[in-house]
Order: structure tokens, then sequence, then C-alpha cells
């Protein structure tokens, strides 16, 4: 039947042609997994929407009900460490009759198996109350926001093995200024911290918010992101260190939009599947509806310049408690759980303030299934930029709906199928895949065409196409 559909379509597919190309240089792709997160390789489309996906909720994996958690539990890290998931937190806990804290802000831990059944173990570390038995991992300095994460530099020390950054004021004694800023921490086992400076590390922004860090392997440093004002606006600014101690000036990121939107938490990493994009989810903060906030997807390629997506990717309707003030945060942390290749968990809090304790739940995405190249049951289609790729096989994460379908064409610079390349060469492809083989009647590799810039076109009906990628595997 999919035949015959296709066949239909032969009249538009013919007469499409994408402009010529002439003064736009390819882009060396290889065998880089590429996104629709961004239109940096889109040069046209006809019939096509970018489609915004959001997260799907699952089950709740934490309720904050100890003495030493709350209602106001905040700033959540979580990441895979080898067999186990490492999950830290601010415990605190806000009495809204007294208007005041209730005990004072702790850094928490829990750890996990599976992602979704989550322990906190009695640690012996901190006291509280008179006790060690509880899970609270640091109460020092930074207790209100502190970051870690695990270094994977491949010259960085056993003892500083984990990171984290936290706000704070200056400890060194004498220093009248009292200087404000983030703290550089560092841990040999993710539990037993000790500051590596008695001085903030960086000082330049504003900290009041979930102030993160990393190691970049692609540019072989670490990179910062931070909470800062941008003309009255809370925004975020990006530093990198080659040591972690040392930074080069933070300068504010750059968007493609030009609304000017208050983003709290920034939850920027690299995308794992394809790591020369950076994906974030800052909470948009809407302080004229109630305080409350909502998170967003962005993405870039240079960790720079973001195009950030207007819809939330978790709406307040996602159950349950959202609508509160500061009640939808996103944590930081995307991971793929146990055995489970074709989506990512992420998490997210509910719940802030409104009673006893708080809640994180588990929400689920397709891998690269943040934005779609959608088209309905008029076949659409879409052209790419000059490229150069390596591979000798093309795949495709794509869905197809009823009688839908995806097809590919290699055209030159002037957007004239290569013979043997064509739509109508084309078997076309169907079902729901992360890694769905296009094949051509008349050729079963792709190798004749590696280092010569081409142009991708794809024919879509009734679909929705999440990324492409060329490798060398069958």
């Amino acid at each position: 039947m999919i035949r015959s559909l296709f066949l239909l379509t032969l009249p538009i597919l013919v007469s499409f042609h994408s402009p010529t190309s002439y003064g736009e240089a390819p882009v060396h792709i290889g065998q880089q997994r590429e996104l629709f997160v961004d239109d940096h390789l889109v040069h046209a489309t006809e019939g096509i929407t970018f489609q915004l996906h959001q997260a799907e909720p699952q089950e709740v994996v934490l309720v904050t009900d100890k003495p030493w958690e709350g209602n106001t539990c905040a700033y959540y890290t979580i990441f895979q460490d080898g067999d186990k998931y490492r999950m830290y937190y601010r415990g605190s806990h806000w009495d809204e009759k007294a208007k005041q804290a209730t005990h004072p802000e702790v850094v928490c831990y829990a750890e996990s198996k599976d992602g979704i059944h989550w322990k906190k173990p009695e640690l012996g570390i901190c006291e509280f109350n008179g006790s060690t038995a509880n899970n609270i991992v640091w109460d020092g300095v930074g207790t209100h926001n502190f970051t870690p994460f695990k270094d994977t530099n491949p010259k960085c020390k056993p003892d500083a093995k984990y990171k984290a950054l936290a706000r704070g004021r200056s400890l060194k004694k004498g220093d009248k200024s009292s200087q404000h800023g983030l703290f550089a921490f560092q841990s040999a086992d993710g539990l037993h911290w000790k500051l590596m400076r008695d001085t903030p590390v960086i000082t330049e922004g504003a900290f009041d918010s979930q102030n993160l860090a990393f190691y970049d392997p692609l540019e072989k440093q670490y990179r910062d992101y931070h909470r800062w004002f941008n003309q009255g606006i809370r925004d975020i600014m990006v530093c990198t260190s080659p040591d972690f101690v040392n930074w080069t000036k933070p300068i504010g990121l750059q968007y493609t939009e030009a609304k000017r939107e208050h983003l709290y938490t920034n939850a920027i990493q690299r995308y794992p599947r394809a790591p020369h994009f950076f994906i974030g989810f800052p909470t948009r903060y809407l302080p004229d509806e109630g305080q409350r906030v909502e998170p967003v997807m962005m993405a870039s390629r240079d960790g720079l310049r973001f195009k950030r997506w207007a819809e939330p990717v978790i709406p307040e309707t996602a159950p349950k408690d959202r609508k509160g003030n500061r009640s939808n945060y996103m944590t930081w942390g995307l991971v793929q759980l146990p055995e489970n290749n074709h989506e990512y968990s992420m998490y997210a809090t509910e719940a802030y303030y409104t009673g006893p304790d708080s809640r994180v739940r588990r929400f689920t995405y397709r891998v690269d299934g943040f934005v779609s190249a959608h088209a309905g049951k008029t076949t659409g289609h879409l052209t790419t930029r000059p490229i150069i790729f390596d591979g000798k096989n093309l795949e495709l994460n794509l869905v197809t709906g009823e009688n839908g379908f995806i097809a590919a064409e290699i055209q030159d610079l002037d957007g004239n199928p290569i013979p043997g390349f064509s739509l109508n060469d084309c078997d076309p492809c169907q079902g729901d895949s992360i890694s769905k083989k296009v094949s051509w009647k008349k050729n079963s590799s792709l190798r004749v065409l590696v280092g010569r810039a081409v142009r991708l076109q794809f024919a879509i009906r009734n679909s929705d196409l999440y990324s492409f990628q060329f490798i060398d595997q069958e």
C-alpha cells in the first residue's frame, strides 16, 4: 500500500527543487548525528513544520519528607556514575505562617540502581539535631545551591574526581570585602567534600540559582553557566577554565529570539548522542503570574548562541501541583536507564512551598525526540544546506503515521537528484525506529558520495523525523 501512496506523490516530488547554493559553503558533518533542535542545516522547506515535543510524565521518584528536608528542597542534580545514579539537592523547609525557614539549609544525597527507586543512605557525615543518621553530605558554605558533577577530565586528580560550584561569601581571614560569588569544591568519592579555595572562584554575576559547571571533552576545558541580571532580567552567563579555579571573564548568552524573558536555572549540558550540541532546559520565571515557573528548551552548537523554543516542555498541567510559586523546575541531568537505549529520563520538581514536603517526578523523552520535522497528510519537503558526510549508510530516527512515510534524496548543489539516489529510487521508510536504514533500489552503499558536497532532501508525509546520521555499520 505504501508504494502506491508514494507513487501518487511523484508530481510533487519531481517538481520540487531547492534554490541553488551559490556561495553557500558545505558543512562537514562526517558521522555526526544531526537533530532539528536548530535550523543550522536547513536550507529550504515546503509543507514542513518543526514541532517541539513535551516530556512524558512518569512516576514520583522522591519525596522530601525527612526533618532536614522539607517543602523548599531544590536545585537537584542527577547523573549516572558507573552502575548507580547519584542525586544531590538542597534540604530546606519554609514555614509559610511564620514566614521563615525552620532549619538551616543542607546538601542532601540519594542514589539509585535503576533511576526510579531512590534511597537516602544514612551516611554519618554531617550532624543534624544531634544525629548523623542522615543523607546530608555538606552543611558549610554553599548549601543553598550546591551543584556537583563527575569530572571526566583525563588529567583529573583522584582526590578531585567530583567537583561542584556553590554560592557564598569569602571565608578568608582578614578579607574585609566579604566577596560574594561561586566557591569551588572537590571530592574523591562524591560524598566527602572540601573547598578548593577559601575565596570564590567566580565573582561576576548573580548567583541565586542552580549555577553549574562540567568538563567539556570537546574543548578540553571546564564550562560554567551561572545566573546574572541582564538589564533587570534574570539571564545566564558562561565562562571557561583550564583548572576549575581560574575562570575567564563571564559573558551573557545570546539568543536567536528577540523576546527577553526571565530565565532562572539553565540545566545545560552536551547532548550525549550528539555532543556537538548543547541542550539546555532553562526555567522560565513569570513574576507577574504568581511567580510560577516552567521549563523550556534551548539548543546551541557553540555553547554561547542558543535557539530557544517558546513552548514549555513540562507545562503546569503535567501531574501535579505545578501551578504554584516556583513549583515546576527541571533538574539538571539527562540519563538513560538500564537496558533502555530508546529514551532518556529527566526529572522535575512539584509541590514547592505547598505542603510539608515536595516531590521529584521522572519524565521521559524519546532519544533525539525534542523537536521533529513534521508533515501532515500532504507531503512536505525539507532540503539541507550543502553537507559533506562520511559513512556508507544513512539512518533516520522517525515515526510514521497512517499512510505515512519518509523518503530521502541526495542531490547535487543545484538541487538535481544524483542518479540512483532520487526520491523515486528510495524505498519509503515506515514505522517507529530510532535507527531506520534508508535504502535506494540501485545502490547499496553511499561510499561513492563520501567527501562530495551534496544536499539531502527529505519527503515527509504524516510523519515525524527527529534526527539523521551517516554511519559505517550495516
